[in-house]
């Protein structure tokens, strides 16, 4: 809201300042730098409404923020801010401490307040109250892995705050007070003047040798050395096995420990030692040595690598000078000098990476085909010409710190208006998601922490926030944002970009495949000219591999599998097999109290609500959402109600007129008021005839039964009274011949179904009973609290049971539509994605959900049976198959892209997820499989200010010049700019990741 009630009072404010400064110089005694300034706006005044056009000046909120984090970075020593808010809050805090710190009398207290108060600020404090929670909440607080707990938690040093962390923390700072404390009291007060014989001299040199061993140990854990211009002979070369790459690694681990220990443990003392001899601390009493030197004791914290390049450009300095004082330099204090010359390093830093920028820009459009326009030659003769011109653009672009802005991607440049280095106004976390966001979702966490190892190695070379990084693996693409930095943790923003790759993705994704593959796949032996960065001049520079647990996408095509007749002809037996295994399994579950209690139900057919644990144990789609293909093959969502399952386009239910309730006969009714009576009397409805609302109970009156004059039954049908139905009889109460075999009963509702007795008995060979024998054994031994083999046995022989698990399957079995045997694919797709084609007694069937669910489950693992098969051949045992299945129902997740379940087995990071898919263009079917495992991520640096160039040139292109155009010049694919993906990368609106992490806090000591 800030934004909103601050961005139209930007341009009175422009105008107020103008008249401010005259009315100053009108008003005051002549001041000739007043005098001047006053001129110079007088001269500018005249192109405020052009400044204003071309969108040069910027606005109050963005200066503002601007304002406030050079100020806060340069001024008081801190870093940006991952948010405005935090931003606001560090930048009170330390404006009060400096102040503090400026009224403190004593020499001291004024050390000792300062390195306390430095190194509390340089510490994530927001973070404490969740960092003190178990190590599994901290990791989701954090916000990595926000669709579920991961399989793995982090238990490495810093990602919670328990006792390992306080006491170090504790240590440093104790360690730290006393050293500042002890040396300022004994050396302080006699410093010498001249540095080269003074005890200041050893701490100096103990820098140096620091600074360059931090330097050549942080070079050796890259891809590239020497500004990624030559390839690391010492990095592993041409390794895609994540464990042969970490053996391969461990000299350079060896390495990184050593630095790590060097660059936090050691180099922070050697600093505050260095400041606290320093002899400015003699006079305090002015406020830019009291200034500097806070600022001088916080960044040794802060950020300890650049402060350890700030004092080491110090220290030559006063070394080149000898015996000799500097009067304008040397008066301005350690801390002030420290100031200027991380100033000067950071701009000219930025001038550095904006001139190659430049140049890149400027040489592509020509040598770039695609690239070249037609006004090519005129902007290159242009920017030759009038290069000192372009020159100072760049210089003042690198002193204000603002984004050097490409007009529309071309050679013209501009001077974008100043802004915070995250660039975008509103809070980081904002995507474009669609369903492939799971994926970056699920992978946000395992790389959170590949990023803070390789953050603590240098892998990834000096972090500042503000740098950019893009990850590259497989067909996903990662770009990582450093958004704030402190002793021991870093912030970061992870932003995942489309899969659906566009003609532009595509080509600058082959350019990126190319420079990763010369920096990571490579002979062993190179010689010079191949160990130079043929890339160089792109805009990405590849640094390390790191090793994340992310999915590896396959898909294959099915022709020749699902339209061979005899894979189809075993189909039928394997769905038999597997939904035997899964009623059984069932029943295990119910015995051991998976399921809630009292979800049996009564004859009538009747079944209550299931449990949501059932849906997450049982079956692995959940009811909620079914997919179904419509008459044009195409997928949508249908919402369950509390009373009915949604199926295909040829279902009779229909809810236009709202939800009906459900169709109960006569012969219901009647074995409602007798639980003894047969449900399997019911008589079926006769094809063709019309179901009609009756005054009886909303019964359709083609399932009463005709009436009959008392008495008369001449020439009515015979019923044979003498067929042995007593096994498929209905009962309250089944007589087993085992007491075991209550465990693996099925609730009465499933018995009920409207099929006749001569239709089930027609298709019982189709039962596989040695398959249910020894299923029913297995399962016997997990449910027997004492393993006997005559329990077993008797539980195999009960012939009550087996032919009660009969009935259910087979009832099943016909009222899909498969009692006989599989012979379209189109068929089996569609029973796959739940649009189960209608049949005789389908109501019966789908409201039972947890059956339906449970036929649903088995037909797709049958599926999944003859897929394996035919990729590595037939089951050879039952033991086989029951492992198989097993494995299944563990490590798998098997259903439809377009489910929930889906979705959540990724961020449940269930190891492997099968689907079935259907491609209409090109008329086939196709299965896709997901494994988890750890893979190989090639990270490389990006040129930040390139970044900030081409995103400034966005806003400007959309919001000033209104350019909204999708086929526009400056979003095309560029090889060496990385346009497209750069665009992809910007927040919404302007720019469309699928995905967006809030600002990750991890530790990185």
């Amino acid at each position: 809201m800030l934004m909103f009630t601050i961005t139209p009072l930007t341009r009175p404010l422009y105008i107020f300042i103008f008249i401010a400064v005259d009315l100053a110089d009108r008003f005051s005694n002549p001041v000739p730098e007043l005098q001047l300034a006053c001129q110079t706006l007088h001269v500018l005044f005249l192109f405020l409404p052009l400044l204003w056009a071309l969108g040069a000046l910027p606005p109050l909120d963005a200066l503002l923020f601007w304002g406030m984090e050079q100020i806060l970075v340069f001024g008081m020593g801190g870093s940006p801010m991952s948010s405005n808010v935090r931003l606001l809050l560090m930048f009170a805090v330390s404006t009060g401490i400096t102040v503090c710190n400026y009224f403190i009398p004593s020499a001291l207290g004024v050390v000792l307040f300062s390195v306390t108060t430095g190194f509390l600020l340089s510490l994530d404090l927001s973070q404490v109250g969740s960092l003190s929670k178990s190590p599994r909440e901290a990791f989701r607080v954090h916000g990595l892995h926000d669709g579920g707990l991961p399989p793995f938690v982090p238990t490495s040093f810093g990602w919670n705050l328990g006792c390992r962390e306080i006491a170090l923390y504790v240590t440093l700072l104790l360690v730290a007070t006393a050293e500042a404390g002890l040396l300022h009291q004994f050396f302080g007060s006699t410093q010498s003047q001249n540095l080269v014989s003074g005890h200041q001299s050893h701490v100096s040199y103990l820098l140096l040798i620091l600074f360059f061993l931090c330097w050549a140990l942080r070079e050796m854990q890259g891809a590239y050395v020497c500004g990624g211009m030559f390839l690391n002979p010492l990095y592993p070369k041409g390794t895609s096995n994540v464990q042969t790459f970490k053996e391969k690694n461990r000299g350079l681990y060896l390495a990184a420990a050593i630095r790590r220990a060097l660059l936090y443990f050691v180099s922070p003392f050697a600093m505050i030692a260095f400041l606290s001899m320093d002899k400015s601390l003699l006079s305090l009493h002015t406020v830019s040595i009291s200034v500097g030197l806070t600022r001088a004791f916080r960044v040794v914290w802060q950020s300890s690598e650049d402060a350890l390049l700030q004092m080491v450009v110090v220290v030559l300095g006063r070394l080149a000078a000898g015996g000799h004082l500097l009067p304008g330099w040397d008066s301005l204090g350690t801390g002030v000098q420290l100031l200027l010359v991380g100033l000067l390093i950071d701009r000219l830093s930025q001038f550095l990476a904006k001139l190659k920028f430049t140049l890149t820009v400027l040489v592509t459009s020509w040598t770039e085909k695609k690239q070249r326009r037609q006004s090519a030659g005129t902007l290159l003769a242009l920017n030759t010409s009038l290069w000192p011109l372009v020159l100072a653009v760049v210089t003042l672009s690198a002193l204000l710190s603002a984004p050097l802005l490409p007009l529309f991607t071309l050679p013209i440049f501009l001077v974008g208006f100043p802004r915070p280095q995250r660039s975008w106004p509103g809070p980081v976390g904002t995507a474009c998601p669609c369903p492939d966001s799971i994926f970056y979702q699920q992978m946000s966490g395992s790389l959170a922490s590949a990023l803070r190892t390789a953050f603590s190695r240098g892998s990834l070379g000096s972090l500042a926030p503000g740098s950019h990084f893009l990850g590259r693996f497989q067909d996903r693409m990662v770009w990582i944002m450093i958004l704030e930095r402190g002793y021991g943790y870093c912030t970061v923003n992870i932003k995942g970009l489309e899969l659906q790759e566009t003609s532009c993705h595509t080509v600058e994704a082959r350019r990126v495949d190319e420079v990763f593959e010369a920096a990571f796949e490579r002979p062993e032996r190179l010689g010079f000219t191949q160990g130079f960065n043929l890339h160089w001049g792109n805009a990405l520079t590849p640094c390390a591999a790191l090793a994340v647990r992310a999915y590896s996408d396959a898909r294959n095509v099915l022709s020749g599998i699902i339209d061979s007749h005899e894979n189809l002809r075993k189909l039928q037996d394997d769905f038999m097999k597997a939904l035997i295994w899964l009623l059984l399994r069932y029943c295990v579950q119910k015995h051991r109290g998976f399921l809630w209690r009292g979800e049996e139900v009564s004859a009538s057919g009747g079944t209550k609500s299931q449990s949501s644990q059932f849906a997450q144990t049982t079956c692995n789609q959940p009811f909620e959402a079914v997919v179904v293909e419509s008459n044009l093959s195409s997928f949508r969502f249908r919402q369950e109600s509390s009373s009915g399952t949604s199926f295909g386009d040829w279902s009779d239910e229909d809810d236009l007129f709202g939800p009906q309730p459900p169709r109960r006969t006569v012969a219901l009714v009647t074995a409602e008021a007798q639980p003894g009576h047969s449900a399997l009397q019911i008589g079926a409805s006769l094809p063709g005839s019309v179901e009609m609302d009756s005054l009886f109970e909303n019964m359709a009156l083609s399932a009463l039964q005709p009436l009959q004059p008392l008495g008369l039954s001449i020439g009515m049908p015979a019923v044979d009274k003498s067929r042995n139905t007593e096994v498929l009889k209905e009962s309250s109460h089944l007589n087993f011949s085992c007491p075991q075999s209550e465990i693996f009963s099925l609730p009465s509702g499933w018995r009920t179904a409207p099929l006749l007795p001569s239709r089930l008995l027609s298709l019982r060979p189709l039962f596989p009973e040695e398959w249910f024998r020894f299923t029913l054994g297995r399962f016997g031994l997990a449910v027997q609290e004492e393993t006997s083999a005559d329990m077993t046995k008797a539980l195999k022989e009960d012939e009550v049971l087996k032919e009660l698990h009969a009935k259910v399957a087979l009832s099943c079995l016909i009222l899909v539509g498969a009692e006989s045997a599989f012979t379209s694919p189109s068929y089996i797709y569609r029973l796959y994605c739940g649009d189960v084609p209608w049949t005789e007694g389908l109501d019966w069937l789908s409201s039972r959900k947890e059956l339906y669910q449970l036929t649903l489950q088995a037909f797709r693992f049958s599926f999944k049976l003859l897929f394996d098969q035919a990729s590595l051949g037939p089951m050879e045992s039952p033991e086989e198959l029951f492992s198989t299945l097993e494995e299944y129902e563990r490590d798998w997740y098997i259903g439809l892209v377009t489910e929930k379940g889906w979705h959540d087995g990724v961020l449940q990071e269930k190891p492997f997820l099968f689907s079935l898919g259907h491609d209409l263009t090109m008329g086939t079917y196709t299965g896709r499989v997901l494994s988890l495992q750890e893979q190989l991520i090639q990270v490389g640096r990006l040129n930040g200010e390139g970044v900030r160039g081409q995103w400034a040139n966005l806003s400007w292109e959309l919001l000033y010049a209104t350019n909204d155009d999708e086929e526009r010049y400056s979003i095309q694919a560029h090889p060496f700019m990385l346009r497209n993906l750069t665009v992809q990368a910007a927040d919404p609106p302007l720019g469309y990741p699928i995905y967006s992490s809030a600002p990750l806090h991890f530790p990185c000591l």
